[in-house]
C-alpha cells in the first residue's frame, strides 16, 4: 500500500499525458486521414473528452491530497502538473464553447447576399463526395433548414442567412475593381487566396469565377472559397463542409482574403 501511494503521483501523471495523446489523435488523426473527424471531434473531443479530463483531474487530486499529507512528502510537482493538464484542457473546452454560442449559427456567408456566388461543378462534386452540408438558400428562414430548424426557435427561426450576415458581419462588403482589368482582378484573387494559404486553387476565366480550399489546422475541416469577379465589383463567399456553426471561422476568412485582395488592387 505504501508503494502504491509514493507511485500515485506517477500514475495520476501518465494519465494526464495520456489524455494528452487522446486529444493529439482527436485533434490531427482526421486531418492525415487516421480517424474520421465525427470521431475524433464529436466523440473523442466532444463526447468522451470532458469525461476523461473529470476522470483524470479527480485521480490528480486525490494523488495531491496523498503525497501533501504523506511523510516524508512525495514529488508534489507531478500530481500538481498532473492535475493542471485536464484542467487546461477543460478550460479550452469551455473557450471553445463561448465562442460557439457567440458567433451566429451559420457556415456560410458572402458579401453578397441578395445573390451570393455559386460553386462551380467541380466543387459541388467534391462536397457531394465529402458528405457534405448542402449549399443554403440564403432567402429561406432557418427554421425551415433541416440542420437548423430543431436548434433555432424565436426570432431566430424566422431569419434567413441574408438577415443574419447583414445584422453580425456588416464589414464584409463587395471589393470595387476600381481601375483593374478583369484580367488584373483575376489575378490579385488567385494570388491573394494563395497568401492566405488556400489550397487547390481554380480560375475560371470566361465565367470569372475563382475557387479554392481552406482546411483547419485542427481536425483538418474543409471549407470552400469562391469569388465571382466582374468588370465593377467582386464578391466574396465562404462555406464549410460540415458542421452547423463555424465559432466565426469564414466570415474572418473572407475578411483577410479580401483585405488582400484590396492590397493588390489598391483599393
Amino acid at each position: 500500500m505504501s508503494d502504491l501511494k509514493a507511485n500515485l503521483p506517477k500514475y495520476a501523471l501518465w494519465a494526464a499525458l495520456a489524455l494528452l495523446v487522446w486529444l493529439a489523435i482527436a485533434v490531427f488523426g482526421p486531418k492525415i486521414g487516421l480517424i474520421g473527424w465525427k470521431t475524433g471531434f464529436g466523440f473523442m473531443t466532444v463526447t468522451a473528452g470532458p469525461w476523461l479530463m473529470g476522470i483524470v483531474a479527480i485521480f490528480a487530486l486525490i494523488a495531491l491530497f496523498v503525497v501533501w499529507k504523506g511523510t516524508p512528502r512525495g514529488p508534489v510537482w507531478k500530481a500538481g502538473l498532473a492535475l493542471a493538464i485536464p484542467v487546461v484542457l477543460f478550460m479550452g473546452l469551455l473557450s471553445v464553447r463561448a465562442a460557439g454560442e457567440a458567433a451566429p449559427p451559420i457556415h456560410d456567408v458572402s458579401t453578397d447576399v441578395r445573390n451570393p456566388p455559386a460553386f462551380s461543378a467541380q466543387t459541388m462534386q467534391m462536397r457531394e463526395e465529402w458528405g457534405a452540408n448542402p449549399i443554403v438558400d440564403y432567402g429561406t428562414p432557418l427554421g425551415q433548414l433541416d440542420l437548423w430548424k430543431d436548434r433555432v426557435d424565436g426570432d431566430l427561426a424566422v431569419q434567413n442567412h441574408a438577415d443574419v450576415i447583414a445584422a453580425n458581419y456588416t464589414e464584409l462588403r463587395p471589393i470595387p475593381v476600381g481601375n483593374a482589368t478583369r484580367e488584373q482582378a483575376m489575378n490579385a484573387v488567385v494570388a491573394a487566396m494563395g497568401e492566405i494559404g488556400l489550397d487547390d486553387i481554380r480560375a475560371d476565366n470566361a465565367t470569372g469565377i475563382v475557387e479554392g480550399v481552406a482546411e483547419t489546422f485542427a481536425y483538418g475541416f474543409r471549407d470552400d472559397v469562391v469569388a465571382r469577379v466582374t468588370d465593377s465589383r467582386i464578391d466574396l463567399r465562404s462555406a464549410s463542409r460540415v458542421g452547423v456553426s463555424d465559432l466565426g471561422y469564414n466570415a474572418e476568412r473572407v475578411r483577410e482574403l479580401s483585405e488582400a485582395i484590396r492590397k493588390r488592387l489598391g483599393s
